[in-house]
Parts: C-alpha cells; sequence; structure tokens
C-alpha cells in the first residue's frame, strides 16, 4: 500500500469521507515532540521506523473520528504500524505526560475554566463481584 498525499476528504476503505487535516499545529508539536522516542535504523540496517509525527497524527485521526484502524486514510503511516506505536506509547506513559503538557499551556494562556470541568468514562461491571 503506497502512501498518498492527505486531502482535504479521502476515502476510506468503505467508501465514507473523512477529513485528514493535520490535529496538530507546529507550536503543538513541538511542545510534546520531545517525550516520543525516535529510534535510530539498526547498525544491521532495515527499513527506518516511520515518522513519528505522522504516527501522532493518524493515532489522533482515529481518535477523534472513532474509526476502525483499518480505516485510517493512506495518507498516514500503516494502520499496524500506527497502531503498534499507540500501543507502545501508551503502555509507557507518553499519552499521559502530552496530555500533561498541552494542559499546562492552556491554563498558562487562561483558555481553561478549571470552575466547569466535566470527566467522561467507560465502565464495565465486575463479572460475580470480581475486581478487574
Amino acid at each position: 500500500m503506497h502512501k498518498r498525499p492527505c486531502k482535504h476528504e479521502v476515502e476510506t476503505s468503505q467508501g465514507s469521507k473523512t477529513e485528514t487535516e493535520k490535529q496538530l499545529t507546529d507550536e503543538l508539536w513541538l511542545l510534546i515532540a520531545p517525550l516520543f522516542p525516535n529510534q535510530p535504523v539498526s547498525p544491521q540496517g532495515g527499513r527506518p521506523r516511520a515518522d513519528t509525527r505522522e504516527c501522532v497524527e493518524g493515532i489522533l485521526w482515529i481518535l477523534r473520528t472513532g474509526a476502525r484502524w483499518k480505516d485510517l486514510p493512506r495518507c498516514f503511516p500503516s494502520p499496524a504500524t500506527c497502531w503498534r506505536r499507540f500501543k507502545e506509547w501508551t503502555e509507557a506513559g507518553i499519552w499521559s505526560k502530552a496530555w500533561a503538557r498541552l494542559l499546562r499551556k492552556l491554563d498558562r494562556e487562561g483558555k481553561i475554566n478549571w470552575e466547569e470541568s466535566m470527566a467522561d468514562g467507560t465502565f464495565a461491571s465486575a463479572k460475580k463481584g470480581e475486581i478487574a
């Protein structure tokens, strides 16, 4: 599967039209980029890793749209690559750190009203009283 440039609207494998505009401005990316490890190519050679920012953008596209990984537009790295990075970065706690940095920036700019806040979550009941 060859990558193609992102356009305003791209047809996914199911034929739906989906926006693929960047989720992060350059300013926001520079704020969180140091958190994401950039692994060099192995001395034995091999294929270089997909661009970190492109993976982050692909992951953010999935999270924002709620689409399936296989519907990730081809302008991003492959769905498997983005999923592996998402899993790797989640396990390393990188998303929490990036979120905290972005919140601090918004707070410094006075863009968060701490008087009004809301939390959302999904809950699953424990079967037969077991702790998950």
